[in-house]
């Protein structure tokens, strides 16, 4: 007897979890990425991540429920660690510069698929913010704390405003111009925009 078919006697619903709930956020991150939120379909999740339509309800009530869950928790969208390298510039390079910062196209691609939807769907929108953008956003200002209590910033500087600097230049580049961000991009915006704001010092030619 089918697997399906025995659950649905017994009266149970198989849980989706493990490798196979993995396999489904992440083919919903790359559908998110190539063809955006609003084309996006659960058939289309289904197919991509050859499961059933059915298996999908198990586990998420809708298509935003399950985008919200991938963004937050695919292994192709993982946010990266905070590093403490001793110093404002090395931090700001390490975290933008490894799998889930701002050089890696598949986080960049996601919030691309989903800002029009973001636009029109307020509930949408303060859940990206809440699980998706919240927790980047935090991980940049405990960076920028650090680097106050070291002494790097002086205490008039606004974290507030600063945090979004690099994140934003990135985004545009990306988003807006169709450029390519690489490591070198990033370390320019740094060297020559946010240490410079940060510090109030001149901007310095990027290092090689």
């Amino acid at each position: 007897m089918p697997l399906e078919v025995s659950h649905a006697a017994t009266g149970t619903r198989p849980r989706v979890e493990g490798a196979r709930e993995e396999e489904i956020l992440d083919a919903t991150v790359r559908l998110l990425g190539a063809i955006g939120y609003d084309k996006l379909t659960l058939d289309a999740v289904a197919a991509e991540a050859r499961a059933s339509k059915a298996t999908l309800y198990r586990r998420w009530k809708g298509k935003a429920e399950l985008v919200v869950d991938a963004v937050h928790r695919a292994k192709s969208c993982c946010q990266p660690p905070d590093l403490d390298t001793g110093s404002l510039r090395g931090d700001l390079l390490a975290v933008a510069c490894r799998a889930g910062g701002l050089t890696d196209d598949v986080p960049l691609s996601v919030l691309g698929g989903l800002i029009s939807a973001m636009h029109h769907d307020p509930d949408l929108t303060r859940a990206i913010h809440k699980r998706f953008l919240g927790p980047r956003m935090e991980l940049a200002r405990q960076v920028l704390e650090r680097a106050r209590r070291r002494g790097e910033i002086s205490g008039d500087v606004d974290i507030s405003l600063l945090v979004g600097v690099l994140p934003a230049m990135v985004l545009y580049r990306r988003l807006v111009l169709d450029e390519p961000v690489d490591p070198r991009f990033v370390a320019r915006v740094v060297d020559e925009v946010v240490l410079p704001a940060a510090t109030g010092k001149n901007p310095s030619p990027t290092r090689k």
